[in-house]
């Protein structure tokens, strides 16, 4: 490169990479481990490291790297987490042209030729220049199962002088054999403080002005990832040309003013359909996303329903002050009721505006839902005002037949007084409504018929099989469940019944109490006519005369009876309809 020349432009997630671990923000456990394991020598052949995008997971490899092979200034230095920085080893290991430092991508490298040829057939020559010689391989999820197993050999017993260092975001699609294998460090993802305050030192060593309430938006859409928070930072940077607003990094990032979205959440749980279109039409016009606006909406919803459990949450310094002020209005005076079903409502309308053709119009019908039904009571709020509903003053009004009409629906006789209690209106009506008579079933053997009735031969041999009776009413079953029950044998059993009989059953699954099977009833059963007959003075007669014979069936009189009836109805020949008796004189 020409010395007048100036030198290519390079990011600040690449620029302000750490060099060491004093670099490395948030992650204080992990590199105190690490510091513990070097100074004890303890050091393993293989390190897992784990954790979302932008974390640090390549850079903290690096840095083991140095630190394995660092020789110091003076050239004899040992491994250290300290690494100087300016001996060959990690000059070159910095620069990334290290002969003895070998880093891979997974992704592009899955087979298992390619582990045979970089790794396994290189494993067994010591380092050129330094210590030891490292494997780095990124994104080690996206190797495949034979390159896994060609590796586990190599990396359970590697030579004295092989380190390995994977990286990965997909820790459970790595095989638990090589996990196993290799000593585990999770990256956590940086705290909001960590983030602004290290955003806050790069903006100053850029010499570059932004608000605080502007890193706040970066952080907040970064989750946790410091390069996505670098990667933003620089955007922002470019954006403002100066001095860089949050109103600035709003529009960058394709955000809704919080401030408004919250105008528009309180719109909405006034009921006040008109300036709620009004407010997402503005927010439209100004360049906000719809999708962005639900999901700003949901977000707010669910930052709302834990403050409203722990107000300390409130206290996160990427919301700003009048915001948090008004979050703590909102959730002293919603309900948890309400705010899950806001929340359920916009997991829906997301939904539905990623799929329809027209997003803002979707958007409109959502929030058009959502203030009709911010309207509306909750299921318990209803079921309360109906519990107490007066009684009505005069009675019921009747036909001269007694019965008492319901609607357009079925007509049920009333025979005796209403029910008595709280809400008696609401509850008398629903005492008098005709419903199937479950009288017909009064023990569990007419439901063990009935099950036979319908023909679910399955069903049957597992209701015989595997419930034990605990009680039995009409309508209401409990019974314990064998170790060989299905899961869902509850859940089929009274889905049959509530088509077969037109009413819903209760059947509720006790830990004990149960009686015996109706399979081990028939065999105790059996067994006691065994015993009986065996003592009948023919069986024994028979026993005596031939020693090892053995009972293998038992039919009674009426069983004999009724195979020789079917019998005898098979013999009768198709031409007996057609017979005359009279026909021969």
């Amino acid at each position: 490169m020409p010395s007048d020349q100036a030198p290519a432009y390079q990011v600040l997630a690449r620029k302000y990479r750490p060099a060491t671990f004093a670099d490395l923000i948030g992650q204080e456990a992990m590199v105190r481990t690490l510091k513990n394991a070097f100074d004890a020598d303890r050091i393993a052949q293989a390190f897992m490291l784990t954790g979302i995008r932008g974390t640090g997971k390549t850079t903290t490899a690096r840095i083991i790297a140095k630190g394995l092979n660092c020789i110091g200034a003076d050239g004899e230095g040992g491994p250290t987490t300290d690494p100087c920085g300016t001996c060959q080893n990690c000059v070159a290991i910095a620069e990334g042209r290290h002969v003895d430092v070998m880093e891979m991508d997974a992704a592009s490298n899955t087979g298992v030729q390619n582990i045979r040829d970089a790794i396994i057939e290189t494993v067994s020559y010591r380092a050129a220049q330094a210590r030891y010689k490292i494997f780095i391989i990124d994104e080690v999820h996206m190797l495949s199962t034979s390159a896994f197993n060609a590796l586990l050999k190599t990396l359970e017993e590697p030579p004295a002088h092989v380190k390995f260092l994977f990286a990965t975001t997909e820790i459970r699609k790595v095989p638990v054999t090589v996990l196993s294998r290799c000593q585990r460090y999770d990256l956590r993802r940086i705290e909001p403080e960590v983030m602004i305050a290290h955003l806050q030192k790069i903006a100053a060593l850029e010499d570059a002005g932004i608000a605080e309430d502007a890193l706040a938006l970066i952080t907040r859409a970064a989750e946790g990832s410091v390069r996505d928070a670098m990667s933003l930072l620089d955007q922002a940077i470019a954006h403002g040309a100066g001095e860089t607003t949050a109103d600035q990094v709003r529009a960058m990032l394709g955000l809704a003013d919080r401030g408004r979205v919250l105008d528009l959440f309180e719109a909405i749980m006034a009921g006040d359909a008109a300036k709620a279109l009004d407010e997402l039409g503005a927010q439209y016009s100004d360049g906000a996303d719809p999708v962005a606006v639900l999901r700003d909406l949901a977000e707010i919803t669910h930052w709302l329903s834990v403050i409203s459990i722990t107000p300390d949450a409130a206290e996160d310094p990427t919301i700003a002050p009048d915001e948090r002020t008004r979050g703590l209005a909102l959730a002293s005076s919603l309900s948890m009721r309400v705010l899950t079903r806001m929340w359920q409502m916009l997991l829906k309308a997301l939904e539905e505006v990623r799929m329809a053709p027209n997003a803002m119009m979707a958007a409109e019908m959502a929030v058009i839902r959502l203030t009709h039904v911010a309207e509306l009571p909750t299921p318990g709020d209803l079921v309360k005002k109906l519990s107490e509903m007066p009684r009505p003053s005069g009675p019921a009004p009747s036909d001269s037949g007694g019965q008492t009409t319901l609607g357009p629906g079925p007509v049920a006789r009333a025979t005796g007084p209403a029910p008595s209690g709280r809400g008696g209106g609401p509850q008398a009506a629903l005492a008098v409504q005709a419903g199937p008579d479950l009288s017909v079933y009064p023990t569990f053997q007419s439901v063990v018929a009935l099950v036979e009735s319908a023909r679910d031969i399955k069903l049957l041999i597992e209701v015989k099989t595997a419930l034990r009776l605990v009680s039995y009413a009409p309508g209401r079953i409990e019974v314990e469940v064998t170790d060989t029950a299905p899961r869902d044998l509850v859940q089929r059993l009274g889905r049959m019944l509530q088509t077969a009989t037109g009413a819903r059953w209760g059947i509720s699954v006790a830990s004990t109490g149960g009686g015996a099977t109706i399979e081990e009833q028939d065999q105790a059963k059996r067994r006691e006519l065994e015993t009986e007959v065996s003592h009948h003075p023919l069986m024994q007669a028979v026993l005596a005369r031939f020693p090892k014979a053995r009972i293998s069936e038992i039919r009674s009189h009426a069983d004999l009876a009724q195979e020789a009836a079917a019998t005898a109805l098979e013999e009768i020949p198709e031409e007996a309809d057609d017979w005359d008796p009279f026909e021969d004189e």
